[in-house]
């Protein structure tokens, strides 16, 4: 996904590109794209590893949340929109091996999370991100970040599907996550995680970044849970290749 600014404004557009010196293919959904569905109509689903992911800890750190224990001996940062087809994939796939290392102590994961698809709300991915945003305060950030992407519509993200997806989540639902979804509590906060995901040079989502440089955007790791596992082997994460 290319991102043109024009006028002020970030535009994206699909394509394969370029992505700090490494290739990868961009996101495949825009805002709008494909048929339009209500919230009860997408099929609401969460992680198989949802499990692990609960008892992982998640603190907001300015404009990232941050997600396994504090004296993980690696970091890596993860930049995705809630909307890109693409960061999908990689959330089921890269993203899963990633969480499973966060599980073991083995890493820190700091999420950038982008909602440059939002074009005056056509994505939904502000809201998404919001949403996002309150599941830390909750302390079930991690698997309602597995859940949004799981969850994923052809059409917008909507109030009503943010708060189906909570419902799979247990303990999440209560009158203070559902009002911060509602009134958009963290819209501020949500612009701040975009320019925070822009100061890193990237084009593009998804990205896996590790001291600075891309894991698994060249080969396409990224989208293949075992290959992506020895991608971060590459980079010292995880355990030694055999």
């Amino acid at each position: 996904m290319v991102r043109v600014v024009v006028a002020g404004r970030l535009v994206a557009a699909v394509a394969s590109v370029a992505l700090l010196g490494g290739a990868v293919v961009g996101c495949g959904s825009g805002p709008g794209e494909g048929k339009a569905v209500t919230a009860s109509e997408v099929p609401v689903r969460t992680s198989p590893i949802a499990g692990q992911l609960a008892g992982l800890p998640a603190t907001v750190d300015g404009a990232k949340i941050v997600v396994g224990k504090p004296d993980a001996p690696r970091t890596a940062q993860v930049l995705v929109d809630p909307k890109c087809g693409h960061c999908a994939r990689f959330e089921e796939a890269g993203g899963e091996s990633l969480l499973k290392l966060a599980a073991a102590g083995q890493v820190k994961i700091e999420y950038l999370l982008a909602s440059f698809l939002d074009q005056g709300g056509a994505s939904g991915s502000v809201k998404a991100v919001n949403a996002l945003r309150a599941s830390a305060d909750a302390g079930k950030f991690a698997e309602f970040h597995a859940a949004v992407f799981a969850s994923q519509p052809k059409g917008r993200f909507t109030d009503e599907l943010l708060l189906r997806i909570a419902d799979r989540v247990p303990g999440l639902r209560g009158a203070e996550f559902d009002a911060a979804v509602k009134e958009q509590k963290y819209e501020g906060w949500v612009a701040e995680a975009e320019k925070g995901f822009e100061a890193t040079g990237a084009q593009g989502t998804p990205m896996v970044l590790v001291e600075g440089a891309p894991v698994g955007s060249r080969d396409g790791s990224l989208f293949d849970a075992g290959a992506f596992a020895r991608a971060l082997q590459g980079v010292g994460i995880g355990a030694s290749a055999p």
